[in-house]
């Protein structure tokens, strides 16, 4: 579906040097598809973003052009206050150097091993055999651990296999894992995906507790869910942003109603009358199921 884009007027902070992340006139295509269009986007320290879209809108792969797996056709990721680290000149190990971590949607856990040992072997520090060899835990280490065990609430769990949690306490324990690097910045891909609706209320509050004190940044299809985390929603389309402001703003939007819905139910959010039949699904409040691969 074509929908001719107007030009975002993105909400910027009255003092840019407070930026965490600046992204302008970023683009990317493969094999002549077109991912990423002309995308500026601007994230203040501390804030947490949640970013939502179609299939396809370029979420993905907006993160990976931010972590350096893939490279953009043009355009700059400045990333620091300051905007010192154009992350378009990094590679993928030096950005996550620099304190940008990144959860994917399919939780990654050291099966075989302890929660208290994932988080171990997650924290900051050299990563080489040798150093690996003679290593030994700290008290430093030791209280690190315990903090985040705490901020994760698996203190309890911290002794059993991580082979053993539930799938929504694999993705808070790899939340953890994330955490124990100490990341500047936190981007987190479609966290409340297959769990249950009390994980995902634990998760929401998880990752509102981390706000202020890391950025973060949620990919999410589940808009009950980002109803619980969202300060302020960026909406993509076809590579650009098509909207940002409050939920209620962004889901109000006879535009974005039409990008998911179809333009019928945009022309009914503008208020043309319709059969009560066909309101049905349109609620972009309603949870939605998540796809098996992200956008």
């Amino acid at each position: 579906m074509e929908l001719k884009l107007d030009s975002p007027a993105e909400t910027k902070s009255e003092n840019p040097l407070e930026f965490i992340l600046t992204i302008e006139d970023l683009n990317k295509a493969f094999d002549g598809f077109q991912v990423i269009r002309d995308l500026n986007f601007y994230m203040d320290l501390g804030e947490l973003r949640v970013i939502i879209g179609p299939n396809g809108a370029g979420k993905s792969t907006l993160l990976d052009l931010i972590t350096g797996r893939t490279k953009p056709d043009k355009g700059t990721i400045e990333f620091g206050r300051g905007r010192e680290h154009d992350l378009t000149k990094l590679r993928e190990y030096e950005i996550n150097r620099l304190g940008v971590g990144r959860k994917f949607q399919t939780p990654t856990v050291y099966s075989g091993h302890t929660v208290y040992d994932n988080l171990l072997l997650s924290l900051q520090g050299p990563r080489g055999v040798f150093y690996s060899l003679f290593y030994k835990e700290s008290q430093e280490d030791k209280d690190r651990i315990h903090e985040v065990l705490e901020t994760i609430r698996l203190e309890d769990r911290k002794y059993e296999l991580a082979g053993s949690l539930s799938h929504g306490q694999k993705q808070w324990l790899e939340i953890g894992m994330l955490l124990a690097q100490n990341p500047k910045l936190l981007l987190v891909d479609e966290p409340a995906a297959g769990m249950t609706d009390e994980e995902t209320e634990r998760t929401g509050e998880l990752l509102l507790s981390l706000e202020g004190k890391h950025s973060i940044v949620v990919i999410e299809h589940d808009m009950e869910f980002v109803r619980q985390i969202a300060r302020k929603v960026t909406v993509l389309h076809q590579g650009s942003i098509l909207r940002e402001g409050k939920v209620d703003e962004v889901q109000s939007d006879p535009k974005v109603i039409e990008v998911y819905l179809g333009r019928k139910h945009a022309r009914d959010a503008e208020g043309e009358e319709k059969p009560a039949e066909e309101t049905q699904g349109i609620d972009l409040t309603k949870k939605e199921a998540s796809p098996t691969k992200p956008a």
